[in-house]
This record gives C-alpha cells, structure tokens and sequence, in this order.
C-alpha cells in the first residue's frame, strides 16, 4: 500500500492557511484605512477658500489654521507611537478614521474661528493617532517582500493625500460647505469595520511592551541620518504640495482648475513612486534607493522650475515620483532599527519629521517668495535633495531593507 502523503503534506498548509488570510486582511484594512484617513488630511486645502469666506479670515489666520492642522496631525505623532507602543490597544487606528472624519469634514459648522481651530486640532488629532501604530502593524507577518507590502501602504496614503482636495471640492462645490458633514460618512463606517475584523496587537514577550529609551539610544547616529534624510524629501514634497497651485497660478498664468490638476498629478505619481521604491529596495537595497532617489529627482525638478508646457509637466510628476522612492524605504530602515519601538520610529519618520519640516519651511518660502518671488523660492528648493544625497552616503552600506 503506498504510503498516505497526501495529508501530511498538505496540513501545514491547511494549518497556515487561516493565518494567511488574518495577514492578508489585517494588511488590507491598514491600506484603507490610510487612504481615508489621508483623504481627509488633505482636504483642508480645497476647504480653505470657502473657510475664509465663511469665517472673514485674513490669510494669516489661515496660514494659523494650516499650522495647527501641521502641528496636531504629524509634530504630535511621536506621542501617540509612545502611548501605542506602551498600551498596545488598537483603538488607536480603529477610532482614527471616524475622529478625523467627522472633525475635518464638519468644519463647515464651527460657530466661530476659535472652534475652527478646535476642530481643525481634533480632526489632526485622528490623522495623528493612526499613522504610528498602522506603520508598525501593517506588515506584522509578512516575512517576504516587507518593502513591496510597506510601499503598497504608504502609497495607499499618498494616494488619498493626492484625491483628498478633488473630492472635498466636488462635495463642497456640489452640496456647500456646511453640509460636507456627509463626506465623514466613510470615515464612521470604516472605523466600524476596524473595530469589528482588526486583531488586538500582539504582545511578544521579548519585545518591552513601554517606551525603551536605550534601544533608540543605541542606533542613535543611523536614526539621526534617517530622520534628516526624511525631513529634506520633506521639505520639498510639503511645500510643493502647499505651493505648487499658488505657484502655477501666479507665475505662469495656468487657471486654478488647471493648477490643481497638477497638484493631483505630482501627489499620484507619488503614490507611485513610493511603490516603486519598496519594490527597489527590496532588490538592491534601502541605502541604494535613497542615493538615487535624492540625486535622480533633482535634474527634473529643476527641469519643471525652468522650463515650460509640457516639458515641465513631465518633469514635474517624474521628478516627484523619483523623490518619493524613499517614502516606505525610510521607515522599514528605521522599524529595523529598533524593532521594539516601530510605533515610535514610524512616527518619528512619518510625521514629526513631516511636520517640522512644515511648520518651518512653509512660512518661510512664503516669506521667500514675498521678499524676491516664488520663481526664487521653488529654485531654491530643488537644491535640498543635493543634500540629502551626501547625508545617505553616511548611511551603513550594510543597513537593508
């Protein structure tokens, strides 16, 4: 008789299979769940010019308004990956959509400007909350390909980021601004599905369930590279993403219409981008890939500065593309880093390092284009990844993704 192989052979697999399935949706509903949450982060730039009329704000107290949304959605997320590093609960992006839903979308219903600023604070507060600790757990139990799956979930950001002004547009455009409330209704009904399939993190007993300073102590000077590498990309991909409509509307004439379509592009390719990055760095490195990322994307950059039509269209979404190589690659190297602090590293990578970088440089290239001109401001830019370029290479060549 010959012998019975056959269900010994397949019960690993049968036995593996439900956990395939738990990674694969666990997986999934942290991609959804960054793209709403991205979604509404970027919609306080398409809301801005009915918020000024609605409210009488002079530009200064909306350029307050954008800071504070700076400050509670991306300077604060180091806070929120110690509280999910430390408590371990997965309120933390369960709740997340649902918060920044119904405070960024119901803007439209603050009585004055100083509960528009709440609002604007507790709705970042959401976005702040769920970046950290979705970073950390997305790719929990994905042995293979951990840069392709990191890239999947950062550009499913990047993605809602870039439609985020589009679609709360068309609503505001189509129902005004008041009733935007309607637009939280995903965000709610996402939250509901988090809180019903995600899985509780899991506690392993060797990694310290608290804040463990020694651990980011030791990998002090590479994180320290890591974070001026993310905060350089950062200063041109926000203050582009702040600027660019601006920019093409006031220096080259384009229509508003026209200039946001561009903003869309550069965000999409981006997306994009940040794919092709994990997948890069899942081939030939993570250092590799921020080496070139930093020097590839300049000559395009400065391309779309100098040049017009549809040349600088091109060069405009190749050059975003290439500069978002690093997005995913950042904080896949930093979580390696220090495994046991991945929610803490994610939000250092993710949104502090965003956030300064913000709060810094968007005032001041506004300052910048003031005192000389825009034209002045974006050249000088484009200079910021030179930099980055010599940074990476004080990277350890043995550091990969």
């Amino acid at each position: 008789m010959p012998p019975k192989t056959g269900l010994l052979e397949s019960t690993p697999q049968a036995a593996l299979a439900p956990l395939v399935r738990a990674t694969f949706l666990t997986f999934l509903l942290f991609c959804l769940g960054h793209f709403f949450i991205d979604l509404y982060s970027g919609a306080l730039g398409a809301l801005q010019p009915l918020l000024v009329d609605q409210f009488h704000m002079n530009f200064t107290e909306a350029g307050i308004l954008a800071g504070v949304l700076s400050f509670s959605s991306s300077v604060l997320q180091p806070a929120y990956g110690y509280l999910s590093d430390r408590f371990h609960s997965r309120l933390f992006t369960a709740l997340a959509p649902a918060v920044a839903g119904i405070f960024i979308s119901a803007l439209g219903w603050a009585p004055g400007y100083p509960a528009l600023l709440a609002m604007v604070f507790l709705g970042g507060a959401g976005i702040a909350s769920f970046h950290p600790q979705a970073a950390s757990r997305a790719t929990e139990g994905i042995e293979q390909h951990r840069g392709r799956a990191m890239a999947i979930f950062i550009s499913s950001g990047t993605l809602g980021l870039a439609l985020g002004p589009s679609f709360f547009s068309a609503v505001a455009v189509r129902v005004g601004l008041p009733q935007t409330s309607w637009a939280a209704l995903p965000g709610i009904a996402l939250s509901l599905v988090l809180l019903a399939f995600l899985r509780p993190p899991a506690r392993d007993a060797q990694k310290r369930p608290r804040f463990d300073w020694a651990s980011l102590h030791a990998v002090r000077k590479p994180m320290t590279i890591l974070f001026f590498l993310v905060f350089i990309r950062s200063i041109v991909q926000v203050t582009f993403t702040q600027f660019l409509p601006l920019y093409l509307h006031t220096q080259r004439g384009y229509s508003l219409a026209n200039s946001s379509l561009h903003l869309t592009l550069y965000l999409g390719f981006g997306a994009l981008g940040g794919f092709l990055g994990g997948n890069l760095a899942d081939r030939f490195g993570g250092r590799r890939v921020i080496l070139i990322s930093m020097i590839g994307s300049v000559p395009f950059l400065a391309a779309f500065v100098f040049t017009t039509g549809i040349v600088s269209t091109i060069s405009l979404v190749v050059g975003g593309l290439i500069l978002l190589f690093t997005t995913p690659v950042n904080v896949l190297m930093g979580q390696q880093l220090a495994p046991t602090q991945t929610g803490t590293v994610s939000a250092l990578l993710m949104g502090f390092a965003w956030g300064t970088s913000g709060i810094l440089f968007i005032p001041l290239t506004g300052w910048i284009s003031d005192l000389f001109s825009m034209q002045t401001a974006f050249i000088g830019l484009v200079v910021f990844p030179v930099a980055g370029f010599f940074l990476a290479l004080k990277l350890p060549r043995e550091q990969r993704v």
